[in-house]
């Protein structure tokens, strides 16, 4: 049995658009993503199961004719737990637009530092992976930091 081509292209469609917006600055819009993301991969669980079958009761029908239960566990599970990660980031959102009115990502200032380091160094040097140097280039940074 080949699998339906259609529920394919709408997994596909809905994956991709899932990650198109997961990627966006925008709580909501991540949310958003993360719930089409979420049932993408629950209709490729279904789709990857194979041919509906009879009921998976034991003592009754056809080993054979009988689908397979773990899909179907795995997307109920998969349905809870995004059914909680709704919650928690629509209570993150609710809490963003409280403070600030907006639901934008500001840039993380630790993020922001280790990227301009990780641009400076061009590797062209000698090694230095010893601990105590990269702490005390960090405390320099920090204490540089602090003056200005």
């Amino acid at each position: 049995m080949s699998p339906n081509i259609t529920l394919i292209l709408v997994a596909a469609t809905l994956i991709g658009t899932g990650v198109y917006l997961l990627l966006a600055r925008s709580i909501v819009r991540a949310l958003i993503g993360f719930l089409l993301m979420g049932n993408g991969i629950n209709i490729l669980f279904m789709v990857a199961s194979g041919p509906a079958g009879d009921v998976p009761i034991l003592g009754q029908g056809d080993p054979e004719q009988m689908s397979d239960p773990v899909p179907q566990a795995l997307v109920l599970t998969a349905i809870v737990i995004t059914l909680a990660m709704t919650a928690f980031v629509l209570s993150l959102a609710h809490r963003a637009w409280q403070l600030g009115r907006d639901d934008l990502l500001e840039d993380d200032e630790e993020s922001a530092r280790i990227h301009r380091r990780a641009e400076e160094n061009d590797m062209s040097g000698e090694s230095t992976d010893d601990a105590d140097v990269i702490a005390a280039e960090f405390a320099e940074e920090d204490t540089e930091e602090e003056r200005s």
